[in-house]
């Protein structure tokens, strides 16, 4: 006899937290406020990130799927997680698996593709296998789910975020909240052990990502201060390195070896790392076909290995403490994440860097799984700690490409998110009728030396004087880190809007890059800015002036039109010198010569206006006018704090 299952239909559906992670993925949610994991068929929290593919099509998630990988490694995607927004033409896309890449077609988007039984796969479509088998176990287990919030690193820009999301679409998932890892982990710790007060750091080395990240908790709000890391390290680059260490001892070039001995060593050194931590000896061994190899290790021997890729932390860290205006014996504890950090040699090097025993009262797989699904209940409304907050940070400033190139920041780094933040732009030459915007993101002083983002138009304004235009720019990002970027011209209510996805992802290597950078050029990036702007300042007096002295040019004699011609001349000469010093006092001095013309130019405009007008008329024409600045002033823009654009 047929047994039906008995639940109750009007019972609320449950949000659940999903760590999507690069070795494996966790899919938990609360129970009165504590956080639990999903177990699947083999009672394991864990799912491996791994997705086999058959030849007539289906594929195999998890444990089942990462049997195939030594015998099929093309077939068999793993750690597709380093793949997500990255493009298809970057070179380290190719290093990163035994795998057949295709080149997107024309049209085609570009970012990575798989080559799989002659189908074409992207990280997107990966992704949603892994989650497709989590929320399935979430179901069997709850019955009926109510939206998900889904973490990432905290260095995943746009694109690999909205790559998260389509992932999870097609996954069938409601996507509650993106989150940062370290977040989600704080957020754990904070609401699960009651630390509530302090600055803590969260040292998140996983299997595929490094992130660094340090917030002060205080009554249940937990500022993000800074974050750092690496989205290109991780676990699995011990692995590497392990196998490495193999073939030399193998004698085979890695190189020119078998993608089925690749995946065998890797996975014979992913074995042996984790027996490592748990004992001072074990034995490697390898088997692909008819090669074998076998050789016992210690664990001694296996740091030396790791020990430059736990070293390569070092520097995300230092940067990290450095942000938040930190040394280390300031910070309060260290809350460790990530699978990676089981092993010994990372223990003992995070507690060297801080000078304390690394907090780890949470198993640092599960950790961050539990911090989102405690914010799935909070947003979802449930449980008994509605009132906390997570003020998470943009990682590098946001901002506009200005007149003469230079990078005006409207978002700054380490604005807390979700943020919004308007400023307002003019124009820079007569007759005007577009605006032509270029984001960028870094920190340097002139746009070229950042990274673009978007570029796009607001066209349709009608013809006015230079300065008279007023541009409003505002940038938007959400909680889940996601640029919304809106030009609106405030005379006409014309308005353009653009989310900005880049191309491909935005990795930690160039996050750290552009930061060095920042400071090792922070000297020459300020003056080249200040030249720049001085000679716009210069160009926009010279081009005001010249415009005048073709209407009225008459007004003055010969002796005041050879002085103002004169400092015309002086002007365009120091602007040709690139003498930012030159140009700043001849731009003053021929500001100063336009005096006479600016007034007599005033009188003839009043004379003008007073023809064959009545008194009382004139008198309230002059009363509305606005009062008319000197000559050169006239064509900057309206308010001080107007860039030209």
């Amino acid at each position: 006899m047929a047994l039906f299952q008995i639940f109750d239909p009007s019972a609320r559906p449950t949000p659940i937290g999903i760590d999507l992670g690069t070795t494996h993925s966790l899919v938990a949610y609360t129970v009165d406020g504590r956080p639990e994991c999903v177990l699947d068929c083999d009672m394991s929290p864990l799912l491996p990130s791994v997705v086999h593919y058959l030849e007539h099509g289906g594929v195999m998630v998890g444990n089942a799927g990462r049997e195939k990988a030594a015998l099929h490694p093309r077939e068999t995607l793993v750690s597709v997680k380093r793949f997500m927004g990255r493009g298809a033409d970057d070179a380290e896309t190719r290093r990163m698996g035994p795998y057949d890449f295709a080149m997107p077609e024309p049209g085609q988007s570009n970012t990575v593709r798989f080559k799989v039984h002659g189908r074409t796969l992207t990280p997107v479509e990966v992704s949603a296998e892994i989650l497709r088998v989590l929320r399935t176990n979430a179901e069997e287990k709850l019955r009926t789910i109510g939206g998900a919030v889904i973490t990432v690193p905290a260095y995943f820009d746009e694109a690999q975020r909205q790559a998260t999301k389509d992932a999870a679409k097609l996954a069938g998932l409601e996507v509650l909240r993106l989150l940062n890892e370290p977040t989600a982990a704080a957020l754990a710790y904070g609401l699960d052990k009651g630390r509530t007060r302090g600055t803590f750091a969260v040292y998140d080395l996983g299997g595929g990502t490094f992130d660094v990240t340090i917030l002060s908790l205080d009554d249940g709000v937990f500022q993000v201060r800074s974050t750092g890391g690496d989205a290109q390290l991780g676990g699995d680059d011990m692995d590497r390195a392990f196998a490495e260490w193999v073939f030399r001892h193998m004698g085979v070039d890695p190189a020119t070896a078998s993608p089925e001995l690749v995946r065998a060593a890797l996975d014979a050194a992913r074995l042996a790392k984790h027996e490592l931590t748990d004992r001072p000896n074990t034995v490697i061994a390898v088997t692909a076909g008819e090669t074998t190899f076998e050789r016992s290790v210690r664990r001694t021997e296996f740091e030396d290995i790791v020990r430059p890729v736990i070293e390569r932390t070092t520097p995300a860290v230092k940067r990290a403490l450095r942000d938040a205006g930190l040394r280390p014996e300031e910070v309060d504890g260290v809350i460790l994440v990530g699978g990676s950090t089981r092993v010994p040699a990372v223990r003992e090097h995070v507690k060297k860097l801080f000078g304390q025993e690394p907090l780890s009262d949470i198993d640092p797989d599960q950790v961050v799984a539990f911090g989102a699904a405690i914010q799935a209940n909070l947003l979802a409304g449930d449980g008994a700690q509605e009132d906390a907050l997570i003020l998470d940070v943009i990682p590098l400033s946001l901002g506009i490409e200005t007149m003469g190139g230079v990078a005006e920041k409207i978002l700054p780094r380490n604005t807390t998110i979700p943020a919004g933040r308007a400023q307002q732009f003019t124009t820079y030459a007569d007759g005007q009728t577009g605006f032509e915007l270029h984001v960028v993101q870094g920190e340097r002083e002139l746009a070229a030396d950042n990274r673009s983002l978007a570029k796009f138009t607001l066209k349709g304004i009608p013809p006015m004087p230079a300065g008279a235009a007023k541009l409003e720019v505002t940038f938007r990002v959400d909680a889940d880190g996601m640029l919304t970027v809106t030009a609106r011209e405030l005379n006409t209510g014309i308005e353009q809007r653009i989310e900005v996805t880049p191309s491909f992802g935005l990795s930690g290597d160039d996050v750290e890059r552009m930061l060095l950078e920042s400071y090792e050029h922070a000297e020459s990036d300020l003056a080249a800015r200040q030249l720049r702007e001085r000679i716009i300042e210069g160009e926009r007096v010279i081009a005001a002036t010249e415009a005048a002295l073709k209407v009225d040019g008459d007004l003055l004699d010969e002796d005041e039109r050879a002085e103002l011609d004169g400092a015309l001349k002086a002007l365009r000469d120091a602007i040709a010198g690139q003498d930012g010093k030159k140009i700043h006092h001849r731009t003053e001095g021929l500001d100063r010569a336009t005096h006479p013309l600016a007034e007599r130019r005033m009188d003839r405009a009043v004379q003008q206006a007073m023809k064959g007008r009545a008194v009382a008329e004139i008198e309230d024409t002059v009363k509305d006018r606005p009062e008319h600045p000197h000559l050169a002033a006239s064509y900057a823009a309206d308010e001080a704090s107007d860039k030209e654009t």
